[in-house]
């Protein structure tokens, strides 16, 4: 039944994507996040309903009328130029050409999906639509696992979509914790009681689902995020209570063993998992000295780099053992040398710096002031979340932090568009008041 029902919907949407392909950007944006065919137990987990989307989507674009030029600034350059210097690293890759070239063409789809969402995506309106289906996406998996969570008495552990990558506890964790900022913010924005209502209960079923996870680093996440979510909101002193008074009561919920799990942040040194990573990161460290323009390109999580690089020994972990990066940060260096390094980390500060900027300008304006400061802040405590929990996960390719970074676009662009306009309309307006004056002037001369 579940193979059936996806399949009407993808296939029954391409049609309206092909008219209209806005459509097509949520459509894959959904699909790409929620991945619901993995649900499926039939044919419909081997169909490329994302390819058929995209490929509608893509067809559509190039014919539409409501197709927006590129959006340029700080933001869009440098992801532009971080895609470009992916591509150049393939060139030097220590990996096999086909598993590097695998691997190209899936950021290159999504950075290529995300362009076009640029391009079609403008208003407030459109903006929140695309917040509502990306949050929806992932919170999806927050409430389910929440519950899940709640009924079994923490006793399991929360997992993601399978085959998607945030198949694994700890990045499903990590993306529940970017989302809950965008539900506090559709709260805010939202009139309906019934809607407030359900995003109070999806934020509260979210915070459980990550503690439900048992991922260390999603928790520290958390409580970062929700620093910053008590900082940034607007009423800071009751928004720390509420986050505490959850976080805490959360926390007392879960049983001995998730206790003793979170327990061993504070003695990593005779964690297995953590000296795992200490171990992979000195790995990369030493491919991004030995190589530090290039790195070792896609797919450095292979043997013959860790032959090469790893060090001989870091706990119980011996060299030749070979691991991902298990960080966002060691991950772009070692993949990308320290200028792929430099760009991602610089696009993070772009996309802060704008929305900090956009966030203040817009106070003034009473049309922009009910939603964009809020917005623009949300954007921040979500790359909190994000910088922190990254610190031990591989997903410098992930979609989501990427949608985030084109909300602050996608507002800028429409705030560039709306200003352009007004600028227009003076023009208009100033043109017909002088030839008013240009004409009116014979007419008295002749009165007289």
């Amino acid at each position: 039944m579940r193979d059936i029902l996806i399949t009407v919907i993808v296939l029954g949407l391409l049609p309206f994507i092909l008219r209209s392909p806005r459509i097509g950007a949520y459509a894959w944006a959904w699909l790409s996040l929620m991945n619901p065919h993995r649900g499926a137990f039939g044919f419909a987990r081997s169909i490329p309903f994302a390819h058929l989307v995209a490929l509608s989507t893509l067809a559509g674009f190039l014919f539409s009328r409501d197709r927006r030029p590129f959006p340029v600034n700080s933001i869009t350059v440098t992801q532009v130029l971080l895609l470009v210097w992916m591509s150049i690293t393939c060139l030097f890759a220590l990996n096999s050409t086909e598993i590097v070239l695998e691997r190209w063409i899936f950021v290159f789809k999504i950075q290529l999906m995300l362009f076009v969402t640029m391009m079609l995506i403008r208003g407030r309106e459109q903006i929140e639509r695309l917040i509502w289906v990306v949050t929806l996406s992932v919170g999806f998996y927050g409430v389910k696992g929440g519950i899940w969570t709640l009924m079994g008495g923490g006793s399991g552990r929360v997992w993601g979509p399978a085959g998607s990558m945030i198949e694994g506890n700890n990045e499903v964790g990590l993306a529940l914790v970017m989302l809950i900022p965008f539900m506090y913010f559709l709260h805010q924005v939202s009139t309906r009681r019934l809607i407030r209502a359900a995003l109070v209960f999806a934020i509260v079923t979210s915070c459980f689902a990550i503690l439900g996870s048992q991922s260390r680093g999603a928790l520290l996440a958390l409580v970062g995020m929700a620093f910053v979510l008590a900082l940034k909101g607007k009423r800071p002193i009751q928004m720390s209570l509420l986050l505490g008074t959850l976080i805490v009561s959360a926390a007392l919920f879960m049983p001995e063993s998730w206790t003793a799990r979170m327990e061993t942040i504070k003695s990593y040194e005779a964690d297995s998992s953590a000296m795992s990573r200490i171990y992979t990161w000195k790995t990369m460290w030493n491919l991004a000295l030995d190589r530090p323009l290039v790195g070792g390109g896609f797919g450095s999580d292979n043997a013959a780099v860790f032959a090469a690089y790893a060090p001989e020994r870091v706990g119980d972990y011996v060299g030749g053992a070979v691991f991902v990066a298990h960080s966002i940060y060691f991950q772009a260096l070692g993949e990308h040398g320290f200028p792929g390094l430099l760009l991602y980390l610089l696009l993070g500060f772009f996309t802060w710096k704008k929305a900090a900027e956009i966030a203040k300008k817009s106070e003034m304006d009473a049309e922009l002031r009910t939603w964009v400061p809020i917005l623009m802040r949300m954007v921040q405590v979500s790359l909190v979340g994000f910088a922190a929990g990254g610190a031990f996960l591989s997903l410098v390719y992930f979609d989501l932090p990427y949608y985030i970074v084109g909300y602050v676009v996608l507002v800028d662009a429409t705030l560039r568009e709306r200003e352009r306009e007004r600028e227009r309309s003076n023009s208009i307006a100033l043109l017909s008041e002088k030839k008013t004056t240009i004409i009116s002037k014979p007419f008295m001369a002749n009165t007289k």
